[in-house]
């Protein structure tokens, strides 16, 4: 019996082992997550290594100018100023330099990297670009020249003043890479001469995600692409929509900013709207309202549809067919069914038949119509002797 027991025993035994080290077992230590950019360094850490600004200057001091905005025209040229200021605790060296900006493809403003030459507004920007050791907490203010070209093309420019400080550093592996570390100001330049304002939304995908369960929605992924067709910067407003048949709303709107883009800049951007209806056919709508400086653009357009069977519909549609199949199968069964023959039963009694005087019904001419054994009856007789 003892032997029995033992295998029963041992799995008690480990069970309890087993449950013994889940309790005393430490918990698990929570996550923290890093500090955000705007969050407090912790008292007695050092200050950021690296901390300088780049401003909009008179010869003398910042003017209070976010950026550098012209409007020149081909062959002109302005003197003006910008001011460096080191916020770190060391000195730094800075290389000031101009080069060309462009829309990244999420709509941000960016300028070419340092080892790409620029080919428009960045080479009409004149600096010196020996290399400029600002102390801590000093502030230096460097003087330019923006000169137009005469041929250049009517409408916007768009570059940025540079201030980097670039050093080595050794990576995870020990090896020495060049780190470039830049701070701009922008420069929005527009040359004078006929300009076109335009946006066009080339493009649009749309994905949706149908929810198989009845009575529930999905999201919906739509996919755009803008392009700035004019030779000036455009921002604006674009609204996204789910539609169904004859345009009417599925649920699933947003509306958001339209990045500036830059001339003949495009951005392709991807949001997702949820709680869309399955309807058949679900049509997202791409609805950008263009503007610019001087004001209010034609609004452009443009769709994509996808098939999202509405399976709340179906099911419904089969279930009412299942009951009526089932109904008229149960009526198809309770229903007699008549045999060739005719109908059973007693035969049906025949209607009395008028006769004529003298002649029993159905008898033929001359001929009599009963035996010597049938005598007519005396109705019969009565007849004839009233003829």
């Amino acid at each position: 019996m003892t032997a029995a027991r033992s295998p029963r025993v041992r799995a008690i035994l480990l069970l309890a082992a087993a449950v013994s080290a889940l309790a005393v077992a430490p918990p698990p230590a929570p996550v923290r997550a890093a500090p955000g950019p705007s969050a407090p360094a912790p008292a007695g850490s050092a200050p950021e290594e690296f901390r300088w600004a780049v401003q909009p200057s008179s010869a003398t001091a910042p003017t209070g100018r976010n950026q550098f905005i012209y409007d020149l025209g081909p062959g002109q040229q302005v003197d003006d100023h910008v001011a460096i200021t080191n916020l770190s605790a060391k000195p730094l060296t800075f290389t000031v330099y101009a080069t060309d900006a462009f829309t990244a493809t999420d709509g941000a403003f960016a300028l070419l990297p340092a080892s790409q030459p620029a080919k428009d507004a960045g080479t009409w920007v004149g600096f010196d670009r020996k290399p400029l050791t600002i102390k801590p907490g000093q502030r230096v203010i460097v003087p330019f020249r923006l000169a137009v070209p005469a041929n250049a093309a009517p409408g916007d420019h768009a570059a940025g003043v540079v201030a980097s400080v670039a050093e080595q550093r050794v990576d995870a592996e020990g090896q020495r890479v060049n780190v470039d570390r830049r701070v701009a100001a922008r420069i929005y330049l527009r040359v004078g001469g006929p300009v076109t304002a335009a946006a066009e939304v080339e493009s649009a995908q749309v994905t949706y995600d149908n929810p198989v369960l009845p009575f529930t929605r999905g999201p919906m992924t739509i996919t755009y692409r803008v392009r700035n067709t004019g030779n000036i910067r455009v921002n604006g407003k674009v609204r996204l929509r789910a539609t169904g048949l004859l345009g009417l709303p599925l649920g699933g709107t947003q509306q958001l900013d339209l990045p500036e883009l830059l001339p003949g800049a495009q951005v392709t951007l991807t949001r997702r709207l949820d709680g869309v209806l399955p309807a058949g056919l679900v049509t997202g709508v791409v609805e950008v309202d263009p503007s610019t400086s001087q004001g209010a653009l034609p609004q452009t357009t443009r769709t994509s549809s996808v098939l999202a069977p509405p399976w709340t519909l179906l099911y419904l549609v089969l279930l009412v067919l299942a009951v009526v199949g089932a109904r008229w199968w149960r009526r198809r069964r309770n229903t007699t069914t008549v045999p060739d023959g005719g109908p059973t039963g007693p035969a049906p009694t025949a209607a009395p038949t008028a006769t004529r005087a003298g002649k029993p019904s159905g008898a033929s001419a001359g001929k009599p119509s009963a035996g010597p054994s049938e005598a007519p009856t005396g109705d019969a007789v009565s007849a004839d002797a009233r003829a």
